[in-house]
């Protein structure tokens, strides 16, 4: 017969060290899914179907026969429902995961960047405002076919030209691929993002979410007030001096593009509003 203490060491599980492997590994991915939909639309939504998934547990063990029999008819669509509503968590997590260097490769520092702080720098002084988004390892094929063609060595003078106000090119951003001028005049996705200020222009949105979607990091330079902000990872950096954004450019293309400097105590909600700007976005 068993004794109470074997009975008791049976039930009681084993802490093996493919069990500890195993919680480690749940935790991450736990830790990493909280901190996609964070902040987001998706952070509600979920919110919402763990509600539904407590009423339909608790229906179950008062006995609210009827309420469990339409929740019970809705369950089986629910995993549907998650990969509709969540589709762009899904795709910028898989991308996330797509672009992850297993041999920690870093790469090396554009050599457009000098190029581009300079006309940065000249587009802040005299207030034009800009959109330049710069493509890291996530192609932005989609995005430079819906602009006008250029495929031209980035320059200063060009940048300048481009973004100029009487140019039919400055409506719209402007993608860098392999230090190429690949397109200008580009259609960027809205960051729909409920935490950005509701400040903030459409130059701003648009730049925001293009970094939500892939791994690039947008430039912005306000027209309003010549303010130069960078995006990266659906996260918004302003008032940045050339210097500053000279860093930003470095250190992304050469970490992993997570990793990032202290951000300033100014937060993302501050910069003035920029009204004034109506670049093209892939939302009418």
């Amino acid at each position: 017969m068993p004794t109470t203490l074997s009975m008791f060491k049976s039930l009681w599980p084993q802490l093996t060290l493919a069990a500890i492997l195993d919680i480690v590994i749940v935790a991450v991915v736990i830790y990493e899914l909280l901190l996609i939909v964070r902040g987001t639309r998706a952070a509600h939504v979920l919110a919402g179907i763990f509600t539904i998934l407590l009423i339909y547990g608790f229906s179950r063990l008062l006995g609210l026969g009827l309420l469990h029999y339409l929740l019970s008819l809705v369950m089986p669509y629910m995993a549907i429902a998650v990969i509709v509503l969540f589709q762009s968590e899904i795709r910028r997590t898989l991308a996330r995961i797509g672009r992850r260097r297993l041999l920690g490769r870093a790469l090396q520092r554009r050599e457009s960047s000098e190029d581009i702080l300079l006309a940065v720098q000249r587009l802040s002084q005299d207030r034009t405002g800009a959109l330049i988004v710069l493509e890291r390892d996530i192609g932005l094929r989609t995005f430079i076919e819906s602009g006008v063609p250029l495929d031209a060595a980035v320059s200063r003078d060009l940048l300048l030209t481009v973004f100029h106000k009487d140019t039919p090119l400055h409506d719209g951003a402007v993608i860098i691929q392999k230090d190429r001028l690949a397109a200008a005049a580009c259609f960027l996705p809205l960051s729909m993002n409920p935490a950005i200020s509701a400040k903030l222009g459409t130059r701003h949105r648009a730049a925001i979410g293009i970094t939500e979607e892939t791994d690039c990091l947008s430039i912005i330079v306000s027209e309003e007030t010549g303010r130069v902000s960078l995006a990266v990872g659906g996260e918004l950096e302003s008032d940045l001096t050339p210097e500053e954004l000279g860093q930003r450019i470095a250190q992304h293309f050469a970490d992993d593009g997570v990793r990032r400097e202290k951000r300033r105590p100014e937060p993302a909600a501050t910069p003035a509003p920029d009204t004034a700007e109506v670049p093209k976005t892939s939302e009418s």
